[in-house]
């Protein structure tokens, strides 16, 4: 006899895990960005240890995973598996008008997601980095290429110089979500693993693939039948 828990038992523990309304919150918190366990403790005005429960039933659930920081290691990053929660509508971000992905140094993660936006969405769009370099990394434009998207593996910025202040800012890396502390904040946070420090084909698809998926679950909350 199968000790495998059927679909039902999968779903029903899902379903028992949203049954609170505050971990129906924090996965609403999650569903467009990652944030830690403290940003969403602020955010939702809960109690850490509380907060810290949710997370454990969530994370039991399935529904959520945690990933340490690839700038500051002691920080932890909360991330929605969204394979699990097809069913659950996608919040609505009113007032946005362009775009723009951030990381550090604008040469791979910022770019290729400029690039997915502007195929898939077709929105204004921009990228830009918080010490950017002086050309996209060549792997970065390769997959670019593969992939059909549009990149200029010269145009690399500095978010000063890029971003205006109605500009929805996007994260893509874990240090430009911790460094913009400033006038210029990130409002989402996409903690897309660095594939410059594995510097493999493999790594950089990954990382394409990864930005894919969260721009195609964006697009509907911004332009409506965008991806249509």
């Amino acid at each position: 006899m199968s000790t495998e828990p059927s679909s039902l038992d999968v779903r029903a523990r899902i379903h028992a895990a949203l049954g609170v309304p505050a971990r129906l919150a924090i996965v609403d918190a999650l569903t467009l960005g990652d944030a830690s366990p403290g940003e969403i403790a602020h955010t939702l005005d809960m109690p850490t240890n509380l907060v810290a429960h949710h997370v454990r039933v969530l994370t039991d659930a399935g529904l959520v995973i945690k990933g340490r920081s690839e700038g500051d290691r002691r920080r932890t990053y909360l991330r929605l598996r969204p394979e699990t929660l097809a069913a659950l509508a996608t919040p609505r971000l009113a007032g946005v008008g362009r775009v723009v992905f951030v990381c550090t140094h604008n040469s791979a993660r910022s770019q290729l997601a400029a690039a997915l936006w502007k195929q898939r969405a077709h929105g204004d769009v921009a990228s830009a980095g918080t010490k950017p370099a002086t050309r996209v990394h060549p792997r970065a434009v390769a997959v670019a290429h593969g992939h059909d998207l549009d990149l200029d593996p010269t145009g690399t910025a500095h978010v000063a110089d890029v971003v205006r202040r109605d500009d929805l800012v996007i994260a893509v890396c874990d240090n430009a979500h911790e460094e913009l502390t400033g006038p210029i904040r990130p409002r989402l946070h996409w903690s897309v693993p660095d594939p410059v420090r594995v510097d493999t084909d493999e790594a950089f698809e990954a990382a394409y693939a990864d930005l894919a998926d969260r721009v195609d679950r964006l697009a509907p909350a911004i332009l409506p039948g965008a991806l249509r």
